[in-house]
């Protein structure tokens, strides 16, 4: 089953476009396309730089809390490459696990460096859900209802204590789960948690505002406070691993929401499509980052030191 898991999200991801385009027809997904001009784009290249710098701050918090060494340049470089590789790749994670084993490697202790990634990953989504309680809460999505009763919550949580209790008797995961308690009982500093939710909020609003330019790029005259909610939602439906590029659940959760918004679930799907080449183009520097990481790594493997004990050449490669 772990061998075929890939090719099952790919496939239920295909299954869900394909879908939508049979419900919705593919002038929707045309229009996404025709709907992208010059400020679309700039906007995608600005908000995307700065969301950027916000996240990749973020993580330099948390990995230098953990005692890993990370300088600012490097980690806006490597978040960049992530975020490319998310978005070209199925599942939409290789980019972080990438990120966080290739640091791991280069501080000299791969769990820790994951672990660094899997907690300023994890405050991103905290505090999003936390923004999307506040929104709800305010401001009331029409046709979406997501308050859970109190027989889920206990189902959910009795489910989490379960899992938590057998993995406590599974050695090499209460390893895992003991170094991670480890570390997230240092990063409750005063020093560290109020940067990471400031930042990660910050990044949240540039979410937000890249699905707002999506939004009017495809023609929806929306009000803010309409979208707002929906677009909370979207943004964690994102987070479910099956997916294209991004592409899947997304698109799927925003006709099914403009539509009971009254806003029109093709005006949705099409939203959707948008917003999808807008966060690709967006990561577009990580291409550079790509070619010139690539272009050392070749540079590495071509200049290989001489070593003392040796034996050299006596003749000069030219005149071979």
């Amino acid at each position: 089953m772990k061998r075929f898991w890939p090719w099952l999200r790919l496939l239920v991801a295909v299954g869900i476009l394909v879908g939508l385009g049979l419900r919705l027809g593919t002038g929707a997904f045309l229009d996404g396309l025709r709907a992208i001009d010059a400020f679309s784009v700039a906007a995608a290249l600005a908000i995307g730089f700065a969301t950027t710098l916000l996240s990749a701050g973020r993580w330099v918090l948390v990995a230098r809390r953990l005692g890993l060494p990370l300088t600012v340049k490097t980690a806006v470089s490597d978040y960049y490459r992530a975020q490319l590789v998310n978005a070209v790749l199925p599942a939409g994670v290789l980019g972080d696990v990438h990120r966080a084993v290739n640091h791991g490697r280069e501080s000299g202790d791969v769990g820790r460096g994951v672990r660094a990634v899997f907690f300023e990953r994890f405050a991103g989504q905290f505090v999003l859900i936390g923004i999307g309680v506040a929104v709800f809460l305010t401001h009331p999505a029409p046709g979406l209802d997501f308050a859970p009763d109190g027989t889920t919550v206990a189902v959910v949580l009795a489910c989490l204590a379960a899992l938590a209790v057998i993995g406590w008797h599974v050695k090499p995961i209460k390893k895992v789960l003991v170094n991670t308690l480890a570390d997230g009982i240092r990063l409750l500093s005063f020093t560290t948690w109020p940067a990471v939710v400031v930042l990660s909020a910050g990044a949240v609003a540039g979410y937000v505002a890249l699905f707002l330019v999506a939004a009017r790029a495809a023609g929806s005259d929306a009000t803010v406070t309409q979208l707002a909610p929906v677009v909370i939602v979207a943004l964690l439906v994102m987070a479910i691993p099956v997916n294209i590029g991004g592409f899947g659940p997304r698109e799927a959760f925003l006709a099914v929401a403009f539509g009971a918004a009254g806003l029109g679930a093709q005006q949705g799907f099409t939203t959707g499509i948008v917003y999808g080449v807008l966060a690709l183009i967006a990561s577009l520097p990580g291409a550079v980052v790509l070619f010139t990481s690539r272009r050392k790594a070749v540079e590495q493997v071509e200049v290989v030191p001489e070593r003392l004990d040796q034996p050299r050449e006596q003749e000069l490669a030219l005149v071979r």
